[in-house]
């Protein structure tokens, strides 16, 4: 079987559509970058450091704190959420009693001297 050279490997590059917002930026270098992280592990030239970063990101320490993030993040918006739900609370009390001071016959915020007038 013939032996085939490392340029009959590589796919020939596919023409992306140009980024529309700077996501999409970021996506494709990102997706450039692990290809060619990827062509360079199996050429071995990749440097020490890049294949170190890779293999630390590999273990198990790391997994977990990736999860420990995730669940950070989550604990985070659910505090807001709290605060929101009590600044809504405090709204519809504040609603409330003024309502029930309308029904008391309290009048604090009209003038009392409209009743004089006749």
């Amino acid at each position: 079987m013939a032996r085939r050279s490392v340029h009959d490997e590589q796919p020939a590059p596919r023409r992306r559509s140009p980024a529309k917002t700077p996501e999409e930026r970021e996506s494709q270098l990102v997706a450039k970058s692990l290809n060619l992280i990827e062509r360079q592990i199996d050429e071995g030239s990749i440097s020490s450091t890049v294949l170190a970063i890779y293999a630390k990101a590999g273990t198990e320490r790391d997994k977990l704190e990736k999860d420990r993030l995730r669940n950070e993040n989550a604990v985070l918006i659910k505090k807001l959420e709290t605060m929101e739900a009590a600044i809504d609370v405090k709204n519809l009390m504040e609603d409330a009693l003024s309502v029930f001071r309308g029904y008391s016959g309290d009048t604090s915020g009209q003038d009392d001297d409209d009743d004089d007038s006749y």
